[in-house]
This record gives C-alpha cells, sequence and structure tokens, in this order.
C-alpha cells in the first residue's frame, strides 16, 4: 500500500511538472519587448531579391516612346508601318518560341539571352543591379534617353514542411516574405513542432547550400539574417518529444504485460478501497 502510495505521489509530481514547462515552449518571440529599439530600426524590412539560377524574370523596358523600346521587350515587335505588334499563334513562324514568351528563364549558367543585347549574366546580382545594367547596354548606344527597367521575379516561392497545419508551397506575389507570414500560411506549427528546432534550408545563387537553427521561443528570431526568407527556402519543423513518443511504437509482449499489471494494480486498489470502508 505504501509503495502504491509513493507511485502514484511520483506520477503525480511528473505530470504537473509537464504541465508547467510545456507552456514556455509554446509562445513565439519571448520577451521580444526587451529588444533594443535602435537595433530593430536598423534592420532592413525589406531586402531586394539576388538573382538566382531558376528564376523566372518578367523584365520591362519602358520610355517616352513606346516603339522605341519595343525591340528589348521579349514578345513585342514593330511591323513595317512602325506599330508595335505582340507574338501570338499567328506569328509563330517569325521567331523562335523562346523569343515570343515575356518571361526570362534564367539558366543553369546563371544567364538571360536578351532581345537586342544577347546573353548578360544575371546570377548572383540584387534585382536593381540588373535593372541598372540592362538600361546601361541600351543607353546611349541604342537609346539617346534612359529607359526605365523593371525586373520583377515571378517565381518566388518557399516550401514549408514538417509538424505544420498544412505543409506545402507558398508563394509571394511582392518578392518577400518572412518566416512567420511562411508559416503562417501552412497554418501555423501543430501542437507536436518543435518550435525549439526549426531549419532553415538556404541554396544560394552559386549552388551552395546552408542550414541554419531558429527558435522561434527567442526574441532574437528577430534580428536573425533568416528572419527574412530568400526564394526557394525551405523551412523544416521538427516534431518535438511528444511525438517522438507517440510515433514510438511498443513491444507488443511489454505492451500486453503493462496492461496486465495495470489491470492488477486497478483490482488491487479497488480491493483495499473495500476493505477500508468495511473497518
Amino acid at each position: 500500500m505504501k509503495h502504491i502510495a509513493i507511485l502514484a505521489v511520483l506520477s503525480l509530481v511528473i505530470l504537473l511538472g509537464s504541465c508547467s514547462s510545456a507552456p514556455k515552449k509554446v509562445p513565439y518571440m519571448v520577451d521580444a519587448e526587451t529588444l533594443n529599439q535602435m537595433t530593430l530600426s536598423q534592420i532592413p524590412t525589406v531586402v531586394d531579391p539576388v538573382i538566382a539560377p531558376g528564376d523566372l524574370l518578367n523584365i520591362q523596358v519602358e520610355s517616352m516612346s513606346a516603339e522605341a523600346v519595343a525591340p528589348f521587350n521579349r514578345g513585342r515587335y514593330v511591323d513595317q508601318e512602325g506599330k508595335i505588334g505582340q507574338y501570338s499563334m499567328q506569328t509563330a513562324g517569325l521567331q523562335s518560341a523562346e523569343s515570343q514568351t515575356s518571361y526570362y528563364l534564367v539558366d543553369a549558367n546563371g544567364d538571360i539571352d536578351f532581345p537586342m543585347l544577347g546573353v548578360i549574366h544575371v546570377a548572383g546580382m540584387p534585382k536593381l543591379e540588373v535593372a541598372e545594367t540592362i538600361k546601361n547596354m541600351i543607353c546611349p548606344k541604342y537609346l539617346k534617353t534612359p529607359p526605365t527597367v523593371d525586373v520583377r521575379i515571378m517565381n518566388f516561392r518557399v516550401t514549408v514542411i514538417g509538424q505544420v497545419k498544412t505543409p506545402g508551397i507558398v508563394e509571394s506575389k511582392n518578392e518577400r516574405m518572412n518566416l512567420f507570414e511562411a508559416l503562417a500560411q501552412a497554418g501555423d506549427l501543430d501542437i507536436k513542432g518543435d518550435r525549439q528546432n526549426v531549419k532553415v534550408v538556404r541554396t544560394n545563387y552559386d549552388g551552395t547550400r546552408e542550414v541554419a537553427v531558429l527558435d522561434l521561443n527567442s526574441k532574437d528570431i528577430l534580428v536573425s539574417p533568416y528572419f527574412n526568407l530568400k526564394q526557394n527556402d525551405i523551412i523544416y519543423v521538427e516534431p518535438n518529444s511528444s511525438a517522438a513518443q507517440s510515433a514510438w511504437e511498443m513491444n507488443p509482449a511489454v505492451r500486453n504485460t503493462i496492461t496486465v499489471i495495470g489491470g492488477l494494480s486497478s483490482v488491487a486498489s479497488l480491493v483495499i478501497g473495500i476493505i477500508n470502508l468495511s473497518k
């Protein structure tokens, strides 16, 4: 009887201890309000994406004279009357299929084939640098007045996998996304996600990879260089200890033995209770 009571007390202590420690691992950015405001203000909220192989670019060249810049815009041409035309199925025989599309796929070498200008190496360049490079190649060689060049990444996306409610690919239309935005799009972490061990796998423009381990409970997540995501990042949320325990399969013989012992303990407790009541 004495041993049973001791066992019950120990079980209660363990249960209460686990319950009291669990909430500490659930909140995000604990004590974030204590971060130095000067430090936070110096962290850029918008980062110009760096072009990498596999990126799909939309590059538009504009000026006061639409006809003058039409040859620099893929999918457009100037006809014999000086009017701007758009490639279609009817004009497919005039140009290659690639030149008829509006987008530029950065190849494995980090290059794009630009109308009139030829092959341009863009991998490793921020968007603004790509735009400035194209502008300088057009003016003053082809145009006296510098045109406006707009470069956009059309396939900015990240992948979220692991212990989240809806894992999958998350796309961004404005070419930027932070860690919490991506997790929110994936339905947030489920209760079995390890908030102290979130991995971000990043592929750089030169093909190298790096892995960062982030603690969502820590306020320092806000100043991490991985808080602002880059295109093609992979976010992996590992399962926590409770998920690992639930995934562990017990030997059937051991499970049956524990079931029998549990049943005998229940019967013994009932008998002891009846004896105590009869006294």
